[in-house]
């Protein structure tokens, strides 16, 4: 049985909840989230809570069972407050920069490499630290998983772009013989 997904979830003021024709949308504040629901789950929307209840006792609709629980949560919780992702990009000579819906980034190769920034996610550059935000939780760690990809850190000097506190655990380099 789903720990997470037997819980009623409450849906807190200013926020509204719909299922219809196998679509959840979630408005609020922000904005508004659309997600198609499985077949396998039912959800349902009453007296200020949602409800997400398995078709039947498969594996399948178990394990999906507590997924669109949290995914639900993170739908309410992003269309009342934004979720952000701060990356830093360490490394000499390495820069990025915010050019109209494009980030561009210059990371020691032999072109500087151009990522698009998705609609439904704000990206704030700041020296070499950026910062990545929206009420879509998937679509932040997704960008933020994609702009990290682009260098990610090296174990040697530590280059390259990482998560804001993330550690790189340092190798030791060769040893000159004597």
């Amino acid at each position: 049985m789903s720990r997470i997904g037997k819980n009623a979830i409450t849906i807190p003021e200013k926020t509204e909840v719909t299922v219809a024709d196998g679509v959840l949308t979630v408005k609020g504040p922000l904005g508004a989230i659309t997600k198609p629901v499985h077949e396998m789950v039912s959800i349902s929307v009453a007296d200020g809570k949602v409800t997400v209840t398995p078709k039947n006792n498969t594996k399948l609709a178990r394990s999906l069972w507590g997924t669109f629980a949290s995914h639900i949560k993170n739908m309410i919780a992003g269309v009342n407050k934004k979720f952000e992702k701060k990356l830093e990009l360490q490394g000499i000579g390495y820069r990025v920069e915010l050019t109209g819906k494009n980030l561009k980034f210059i990371v020691g190769f032999s072109h500087p490499v151009i990522m698009a920034v998705p609609e439904n996610v704000a990206v704030a550059v700041d020296k070499n630290n950026m910062t990545v935000s929206g009420i879509d939780k998937d679509a932040v760690g997704q960008f933020a998983a994609n702009i990290r990809f682009v260098k990610k850190p090296e174990p040697y000097k530590g280059k390259g772009i990482r998560y804001e506190g993330e550690y790189v655990r340092q190798k030791q380099g060769k040893k000159a013989t004597a």
